[in-house]
């Protein structure tokens, strides 16, 4: 039995793959809007364990694989002996002969390495508390939608350096654009993950200094799952943080707002920044669904 190919960051793939899975994505796309049918993956199933809430991650995966012609199979950790403290490597030597491929979302990103290691079958990476690849897969597909290649692009991140962040900085790499990172003191990325960017990456005190001229403009919510007893004195340091309509104007003509979602209005994001023509939040999580099943596609055989 060959190998199994996991994704557990974006740095599993080579930006040629990740080219090529873009592109199917949006075919994806067309044949889902034009109605046509596209059953690449007849009899497949996916197990999808939960430790972390989620409504994007959960719906798009179930729904993909329906699409594909599979089927997702949801397991919270509360139900399952997971939970109960069975460890990680037993439960990857069982599921991984009862499924074709797992989906993990949890918190510490050595549960997931640690379950590929012993898993038969690819393992996705749903989001762990380090990155969270398969939102950068929608966000690079939705700027190809809407604005053509990012390479060589300026992107601007203004917020937590956190698993999203984390993700962009690795997405600098492997799309080759420019990233500026505004964030408050205590709040920087990995700096080994920093490091390994070289020169693409900077990080900036002043979120409107990353902002000028950029291509696109990303935030997150200042308080993550696990981080809510720390909510109030976020919201403190994060104040300036806030994209305004003011970032946006001065960022270039042309460009785009992201954010991963749930967004808190007049938070991280002024509401009237979040609905404006230039937010492309919505295209950013209906692409997950189409992002995921060229995914699937790729790690199953059948891209």
């Amino acid at each position: 039995m060959s190998e199994p190919r996991h994704f557990l960051s974006l740095l599993d793939l080579s930006p040629e793959e990740l080219d090529r899975l873009i592109d199917r994505a949006i075919e994806l796309k067309r044949l889902q809007h034009a109605g046509t049918p596209h059953a690449s993956l007849p009899g497949r199933v996916l197990g999808m364990i939960f430790e972390k809430s989620s409504t994007r991650t959960r719906v798009s995966f179930e729904a993909g694989m329906t699409q594909l012609g599979g089927s997702g199979m949801f397991l919270s950790s509360r139900d399952t002996q997971l939970g109960r403290g069975e460890p990680i490597e037993d439960t990857a030597r069982v599921l991984s002969r009862m499924v074709d491929c797992i989906m993990i979302r949890t918190f510490e990103h050595e549960k997931v390495e640690r379950f590929a290691e012993y898993s038969r079958v690819p393992v996705i990476n749903g989001l762990t508390d380090l990155v969270h690849p398969c939102q950068l897969l929608a966000d690079m597909q939705t700027y190809r939608e809407h604005r053509g290649s990012i390479a060589g692009r300026t992107v601007a991140w203004v917020g937590d350096g956190n698993n999203m962040c984390h993700s962009y900085i690795n997405a600098a790499r492997q799309f080759d654009f420019r990233l500026r990172i505004a964030c408050p003191e205590g709040f920087d990325p990995d700096p080994d993950i920093l490091a390994a960017a070289g020169a693409r990456c900077e990080i900036l005190r002043d979120p409107m200094q990353a902002a000028d001229g950029a291509d696109l403009v990303v935030t997150d919510t200042w308080v993550s799952m696990g981080q809510e007893e720390e909510k109030a004195q976020r919201q403190a340091v994060f104040g300036a943080y806030k994209v305004t309509r003011e970032m946006m104007a001065a960022a270039a003509p042309d460009a785009l707002f992201m954010h991963c979602l749930p967004a808190y209005r007049g938070m991280e994001v002024e509401a009237e920044v979040l609905d404006a023509p230039d937010s492309v939040v919505w295209d950013e999580a209906e692409n997950r669904l189409h992002a995921q099943k060229a995914l699937l596609e790729f790690l199953l055989g059948a891209g």
